[in-house]
């Protein structure tokens, strides 16, 4: 498993890479880098290759020029104990399907399954503790599809934590919920920071300039800044189209 001890050693970094879906550019010649245990919010117009960034990471796409390092090996490789851990914007399920929280969690270890199929005693305890950081052990038992919003995305969060992540890539995680809910997801964000790498997409600056080491403003091009960097001013420019031509 890929290793976080050295700090200068980045463990994502793009290197001038461009990627296109047909007759589409979306992302040109961005090179940056992201280090051990730092929390990045992703900022940017809708179409601007926020999500194509983290599919790129993910190795679920493939540039089309340029090359991408994950733990210094190019994306897509197998990591042997899935240090990488993805939570999409929304997922498509039935609600009536018969599984529990608990199960949904331990989904997250199917990799590690054992050729006999079964999840150990061990992988349940790991399903526990992640449930216990995002405060819904006493759902356990409940059918995933009864949640709210607010608590199946926090069981999705669990998902992804449950194997021990060293990168954690979240797309607008409180997307769709109530602001109660969003507090407690940004609370449990800040408890885990530090203790692994986050990449975090949102549409909610104000957020994320308090939670953030770094901004990466993406739109077809990457720029990097510091919280402070980002002003209203900039974000304007960003969001909306300029007034002169």
């Amino acid at each position: 498993m890929p290793s976080q001890n050295n700090k200068n050693s980045p463990l994502v970094e793009f290197k001038e890479v461009s990627f296109s879906y047909p007759g589409s550019e979306i992302l040109k010649d961005i090179s940056f880098k992201i280090f051990p245990s730092e929390f990045i919010g992703i900022i940017g117009p809708n179409g601007g290759g926020k999500t194509t960034l983290l599919k790129l990471i993910l190795g679920f796409l493939k540039p089309s020029s340029g090359n991408i390092l994950i733990f210094g090996e190019k994306a897509g490789n197998s990591w042997g104990m899935s240090p990488i851990s993805y939570v999409p914007q929304s997922i498509r399920y039935d609600r009536d399907f018969p599984i529990t929280v608990e199960e949904v969690v331990l989904s997250g270890l199917i990799s590690q399954l054992p050729w006999y199929g079964r999840f150990k005693s061990e992988d349940k305890k790991k399903a526990k503790r992640a449930l216990e950081k995002v405060g819904l052990t006493h759902l356990k038992n409940v059918p995933f599809g009864t949640l709210s919003g607010g608590q199946s995305q926090r069981v999705l969060i669990a998902r992804a934590l449950v194997s021990n992540p060293q990168l954690l890539l979240l797309d607008e995680p409180t997307a769709s919920v109530d602001s109660q809910a969003e507090s407690d997801i940004y609370k449990l964000l800040q408890n885990l920071k530090g203790d692994m790498t986050i990449l975090m997409v949102t549409h909610d600056l104000g957020i994320a300039i308090d939670q953030v080491d770094r901004v990466l403003c993406v739109q077809g091009q990457v720029i990097s800044l510091k919280p402070e960097e980002v002003c209203k001013h900039f974000v304007f420019g960003l969001y909306h189209m300029p007034l002169k031509q």
